[in-house]
């Protein structure tokens, strides 16, 4: 297997904060979405940028990846753990279990890469979401008396938590099928009675904590869902009408006339489920300004320049 640059697939220095890793994946994450990417090999990118923000986003992963990377290794040697390097599972506290979605999943897009698990062991992955499970709780070695309930984490993807749905994992040689209830929230549990660590006396039962996986384009605000949408300059400035991606699917979304970037609009009822109802969707414009490489459009530029007259400092 070969090492990986997890700084260099995100673009960030070994040094960058948590704000500048976020800031990278998102911009990633948008533009290799399988669901709206054309480029050639748009998916394996759009799993390596996950895979990449998995680490570099966690403070544990991140110090035991980085405690590698001072060892010399190059990106696309032929890697092998070293001796010394242990079992990041016992490092960081007990065993985790190897959880999976499932194909059925959010459109589940597969897991991560040898190298990732040969670091930090099996997880179960669904789509670019980062849908993934761990163990929480320490009674998973102690079954030995009575029996004891097992605790661990699940993380859920925001579009199971906006339609609710039914998804199966397997923990260990078994198979369950987990059902989530629309508008779950972030510390709810799950209780599968018998499903837990086993004793003498029978089996405890699995209680999954709800939290929320990280999405490539979506963030939560309580009932909220946050978006930032691009914009090209003259869409912002004379207005438009675009396709946005909600959760429930995209929906068209008129865009003012000299609007910048900043400016929120309201999808109403398009957020997460909440009593009484349900939250919005905000979405936040982002103007990106095409690069002028040709002749032509470095002329036109300085037209507007001229037309304008504009300083944005200025302003």
């Amino acid at each position: 297997m070969e090492f990986k640059d997890y700084y260099k697939i995100l673009g960030v220095e070994a040094g960058a904060g948590e704000a500048e890793v976020k800031a990278a994946y998102r911009r990633l994450a948008r533009k290799y979405h399988p669901d709206v990417s054309k480029e050639a090999g748009a998916e394996d990118k759009f799993k390596a940028v996950n895979e990449a923000y998995e680490v570099l986003r966690d403070t544990q992963k991140r110090a035991a990846y980085d405690q590698l990377r001072t060892q010399g290794y190059k990106p696309g040697e032929e890697f092998r753990p070293p001796p010394d390097f242990g079992n990041w599972q016992q490092n960081h506290g007990g065993r985790e279990f190897r959880f999976d979605f499932g194909d059925d999943a959010a459109g589940g897009r597969g897991g991560f890469s040898d190298f990732f698990e040969s670091l930090f062991g099996g997880r179960g992955r669904a789509r670019g979401a980062g849908a993934d499970f761990a163990q929480a709780g320490a009674g998973a070695d102690a079954a030995l008396g009575s029996a004891q309930a097992l605790r661990a984490k699940l993380l859920v993807p925001l579009e199971t938590v906006f339609a609710g749905g039914s998804h199966r994992i397997q923990v260990d040689d078994r198979v369950l099928d987990v059902k989530i209830p629309a508008g779950v929230k972030p510390g709810q549990v799950i209780r599968l009675a018998g499903q837990g660590a086993k004793g003498r006396r029978g089996a405890g039962d699995l209680l999954l904590e709800i939290d929320y996986a990280p999405h490539p384009q979506f963030e939560v605000d309580g009932a909220n869902i946050l978006y930032v949408l691009p914009l090209a300059p003259w869409e912002a400035a004379l207005g438009a009408k675009v396709s946005v991606p909600t959760l429930g699917g995209a929906v068209e979304l008129k865009i003012p006339a000299n609007s910048d970037t900043g400016r929120k609009l309201r999808l109403k009822g398009r957020g997460l489920p909440d009593k009484p109802g349900a939250g919005d969707q905000l979405v936040e414009i982002e103007i990106h300004t095409p690069k002028a490489d040709t002749d032509a459009q470095r002329e036109l530029y300085r037209k507007m320049a001229k037309t304008f007259a504009f300083d944005p400092r200025a302003a």
